[in-house]
C-alpha cells in the first residue's frame, strides 16, 4: 500500500489491521488464544469478552450481536455511518496517523471444515428447522442440500447452500457456519432485473412469497456476506434494475444507502419488512400473526 496516498480504496481499507485500529481507538484484548484476539465488545456494553478478531483472516465477529465482517463492516457499525462516510473518516484519520497495516507474521492455521457428503434434505431435524422458518421443504430441495461435514474429528450436518466458488453456507437450528471457499451465489435467468439478498434463507423466503410467479422474471444474487458487495457489483450493474432485500440492521441499511448513492439502478425494497430484522423474520411473523388473528376470531 502506498502510504503517501491521501485516499484509500475500499479494498485497501478492508485489509487494514483491525487489531491495530482497535488499539488506536483505545481497546485492548482481554485475552489472546493463538490467532484469536478477544475483546469486550466496542459495539455494545458487556462484561464477558465476546468480540473476536481473527488475525489470520483479519476479520471480526461479535457473538452477542451475531454479526461480523471486515474492517469496513466494523467501521460503519462503530461510527454509525455509511460506507462512504467511513472512507472519508479513514482518509481524515490517516492524514495525521500512519495506516495500520495487516499483520504479516505467520500464525497457526485454524481447523477447516471438510465436506464429506451432500444429499437430498431428509433429516427430521433439518426439515423441522425449515418449517420453523416457514420454508416448504419442496422449495428448499431445489436450491439446498443436506451436507455432512467434518470438523475437529467430529461429524456434523446441516442445510447446505452452495456458492459459485464451490463452498457451502451451512445452517441448522443451533449453528451456522460455512466451508471454503466463500463467495456469492448467482442465478442468471437472462432477466433485466436482479434481486439481491444477504443470506439464502431470505432468498428462499422470497421464493415462498412468489410461488405463483415465474422465477425467470428476475435474476438472483445472494451475497452470503455483505463483505462481498463490491465483488458482486459487476454482475449486479449489468442489469437495468437492482432490487435490494438486505437486512434492516445497521450494516444492511448502510450498504443499501451506499448502493443507492452509486446508481439509480439500485432500489431499496426493505420497507416491505419494516419492523423486522430481515425478510425471513417478516415471513415467520406474518404467519404467526395470521394464526393469532384466526384464534381471536374463533
Amino acid at each position: 500500500m502506498d502510504l503517501g496516498k491521501k485516499s484509500y480504496s475500499i479494498e485497501q481499507v478492508k485489509e487494514m489491521d483491525l487489531v491495530g485500529y482497535l488499539s488506536k481507538l483505545g481497546f485492548s484484548p482481554a485475552k489472546i488464544r493463538n490467532v484469536d484476539y478477544w475483546y469486550l465488545s466496542p459495539l455494545r456494553d458487556e462484561r464477558t469478552p465476546s468480540f473476536k478478531v481473527n488475525t489470520r483472516l483479519n476479520r471480526w465477529y461479535d457473538h452477542g450481536l451475531g454479526k461480523g465482517g471486515n474492517f469496513i463492516d466494523f467501521g460503519i457499525l462503530y461510527h454509525n455511518c455509511t460506507v462512504g462516510e467511513f472512507l472519508q473518516k479513514i482518509d481524515a484519520y490517516f492524514s495525521f496517523h500512519k495506516p495500520v497495516l495487516q499483520h504479516t507474521k505467520q500464525v497457526i492455521a485454524e481447523p477447516k471444515i471438510t465436506i464429506l457428503q451432500d444429499c437430498i434434505i431428509s433429516s427430521f431435524a433439518l426439515i423441522k428447522y425449515l418449517e420453523q422458518r416457514k420454508i416448504p421443504v419442496a422449495i428448499a430441495w431445489q436450491y439446498c442440500r443436506e451436507v455432512r461435514y467434518g470438523l475437529n474429528d467430529k461429524i456434523y450436518y446441516g442445510i447446505g447452500f452452495k456458492n459459485d466458488a464451490g463452498g457451502y453456507e451451512i445452517r441448522n437450528q443451533y449453528f451456522k457456519t460455512s466451508s471454503s471457499p466463500k463467495g456469492i451465489t448467482t442465478f442468471n435467468n437472462g432477466a433485466k432485473n436482479v434481486s439481491v439478498f444477504e443470506g439464502f434463507t431470505d432468498f428462499l423466503s422470497f421464493l415462498v412469497m412468489h410461488q405463483n410467479q415465474s422465477k425467470k422474471d428476475t435474476d438472483f444474487l445472494i451475497l452470503n456476506s455483505v463483505s462481498f458487495f463490491e465483488k458482486a457489483r459487476t454482475f449486479l450493474e449489468a442489469h437495468e434494475v437492482i432490487k435490494l432485500y438486505l437486512d434492516r440492521d445497521a450494516t444492511g441499511q448502510n450498504y443499501s444507502r451506499y448502493a443507492l448513492s452509486l446508481s439509480e439502478k439500485y432500489k431499496d425494497e426493505s420497507n416491505l419488512y419494516k419492523g423486522h430484522k430481515d425478510l425471513n423474520e417478516w415471513l415467520v411473523n406474518i404467519g404467526n400473526n395470521s394464526k393469532k388473528q384466526l384464534k381471536q376470531k374463533l
